[in-house]
């Protein structure tokens, strides 16, 4: 995707993901993208897990001056797949994101057609759709009635990130998630199986696409 060069005056990016081993996949993605001028100024921020650790940390952020109030901001890590046939490995980039609350609004992401895009151009399998909220991990039966009602993907902490991040500023958000576990590869423990591993590795290789997805957004964010 061709854009200019990153200049001082142009915002942040902003990267929230709730654990250290999805932080270190992301940091290891860069490959000096963002110090060698390639890239975005970065700021990846772990936030602890669960919907308010996501919130507090994310509030913090944004008043804290480390970024800006157009900063745009992405919830990123692993995620729990829905839909029948999804494997780990695969990358969920919402539509919208609602949290666990049954009367709670949507936060839409409007800005994602370029990291679907970009996403689909390195040949990963790549879902869009409703991604859910939860305070706590989501298996079996409930995992099967969030899917019917209308979400392709679960996770805790995305919703919560990009409602603190709306309410901040209207900036654009997004969440692209990597399915860690789905209904026919459920995962005990991150890392100790191959599903984990594939996950890691495919969130290792996102980074550049939030670079160029934030090129995409230098025109005036609409």
């Amino acid at each position: 995707m061709p854009g200019r060069p990153p200049t001082d005056a142009d915002p942040p990016l902003l990267v929230a993901c709730a654990l250290g081993i999805e932080r270190f996949a992301l940091r290891g993605g860069d490959r000096g993208g963002a110090a060698a001028g390639t890239g975005p100024r970065l700021v990846t921020l772990r936030t602890g897990m669960g919907p308010q650790a996501a919130e507090r940390a994310l509030t913090k952020a944004l008043s804290a001056g480390s970024v800006t109030e157009r900063s745009p901001v992405v919830a990123s890590g692993f995620c729990a797949g829905l839909a029948p046939g999804m494997r780990p490995g695969d990358v969920v980039v919402a539509e919208a994101t609602r949290d666990h609350h049954a009367d709670a609004p949507e936060t839409l992401c409007r800005d994602n057609g370029p990291l679907l895009r970009a996403l689909r151009q390195r040949g990963l399998t790549v879902h869009s759709g409703l991604l859910r909220g939860s305070d706590h991990v989501v298996r079996g039966a409930e995992r099967a009635e969030l899917h019917a009602a209308g979400a392709v993907a679960v996770d805790m902490e995305s919703a919560a990130t990009l409602r603190a991040a709306r309410r901040a500023g209207s900036r654009p958000v997004a969440a692209v998630r990597v399915v860690v576990d789905a209904p026919e590869h459920e995962l005990v423990r991150i890392g100790t199986v191959r599903g984990g591993i594939s996950a890691f590795r495919v969130l290792r290789s996102v980074l550049p696409v939030f670079y160029e997805w934030h090129r995409s957004l230098l025109l005036p964010w609409r």
